[in-house]
């Protein structure tokens, strides 16, 4: 059906043999403690949710080495403990290099076996997992991009897609030269994604850069908000606990103790009454075979009767060593498509909805 985006299971026309209904993930995040922005942990949360829920298999998380003016912070590992506990899963992560790439080309030969710590785990993740594996890319794209450079061939065969969350939806190019936080990270990175032999499902954050000073909701940008008072109340004590943790910005060892403590109350009520932006949703739920109804219900993709909130479309793309794309739709494009939101009024509250039905999964 012209326009719309085949499912990573679906990738170049056909449909694999299957060992297991789940799709494995592998989840790549700038995910730090103290926070830059809650939305990491929100949406650590919604992929363990689908883990949780028997939808997909979480290989591992990569987190990002911490931006150099970024000193006090580290990879969260303790958000990953915490998620562990509640949902009873055991997932490993890894750590990315803190080495930008020198071009789109560069696969860091001079540097050292530590540095490409993260650049190992996408490539062992790869390696061992019988089905092909999707990656989710939500901070820089440095890891993945590097890996993809130095086995390209293991990505055409084992890359079920890559869902990149970063960069601006505009066709016209000087709206598209102005560069979004995620791209500005490692220009050449982001660049290098779309050079890979594998599916890349492109999200851009925002349509325009000045749509995230405006708020509006616009077809080729993925970014929508909530009021987290509309969420947290609904959650178990345990999850609340773990983003209770997270906006206290503890920093100390008691984690295990906060996670199964009494909640602060205060603290809760304190960061409800605040908005929550957010990016990545829908890609986590179009990875494990799902899309969201006009009306906030989570749906198989399946379903052609669904009147879907957003969908992939195929296009072709090029994005230039600067980090600037330039697309436009492609109907036989097999392995490029854009998010697209088919519906600007009812998009931020299908997803507020989708979100909130998929974190009410959590024990």
């Amino acid at each position: 059906m012209a326009g719309r985006a085949l499912h990573p299971r679906f990738a170049y026309g056909h449909k694999p043999e299957r060992k297991s209904p789940k799709t494995p993930i592998l989840h790549a995040t700038d995910l730090f403690r103290p926070h830059m922005d809650p939305d990491d942990h929100w949406d650590l949360a919604c992929v363990y949710a689908l883990a949780y829920g028997g939808d997909t298999d979480l290989k591992g998380v990569l987190i990002d080495y911490p931006p150099k003016d970024s000193e006090v912070r580290a990879p969260d590992a303790i958000a990953i403990a915490q998620m562990n506990l509640i949902c009873g899963i055991f997932v490993t992560m890894g750590v990315g290099t803190p080495h930008p790439m020198k071009s789109r080309n560069d696969v860091q030969p001079y540097v050292s076996s530590i540095d490409h710590h993260g650049v190992q785990m996408v490539l062992d993740v790869l390696r061992r997992s019988p089905e092909p594996v999707v990656i989710n890319i939500l901070g820089s794209s440095r890891d993945i991009a590097i890996a993809g450079k130095k086995d390209p061939g293991l990505f055409a065969t084992k890359c079920a897609g890559i869902y990149l969350n970063a960069g601006v939806g505009a066709q016209d190019r000087n709206l598209a030269s102005k560069l979004e936080y995620n791209v500005q990270l490692d220009k050449s990175a982001y660049a290098a994604i779309f050079d890979l032999p594998c599916p890349v499902y492109w999200m851009p954050c925002f349509e325009e850069i000045e749509s995230r000073q405006e708020q509006v909701v616009m077809e080729y940008g993925t970014h929508y908000k909530f009021r987290q008072n509309e969420m947290l109340p609904y959650l178990s004590d345990m999850v609340q606990n773990y983003f209770g943790y997270m906006f206290g910005r503890y920093t100390d060892q008691n984690w295990l103790h906060y996670l199964k403590g009494t909640k602060d109350e205060a603290l809760l009520t304190q960061f409800g009454s605040q908005d929550r932006h957010m990016w990545c949703t829908g890609g986590f739920l179009h990875a494990a075979g799902y899309t969201v109804s006009r009306d906030g219900k989570i749906t198989p993709i399946e379903e052609e009767s669904c009147p879907r909130v957003f969908t992939f479309e195929p296009i072709k793309i090029r994005c230039d060593d600067s980090g600037v794309t330039e697309w436009a739709h492609d109907k036989n494009s097999k392995n490029r498509f854009v998010f697209h939101v088919l519906d600007t009024k009812a998009y931020q509250p299908a997803m507020t909805e989708a979100m909130k039905s998929l974190l009410t999964r959590l024990p």
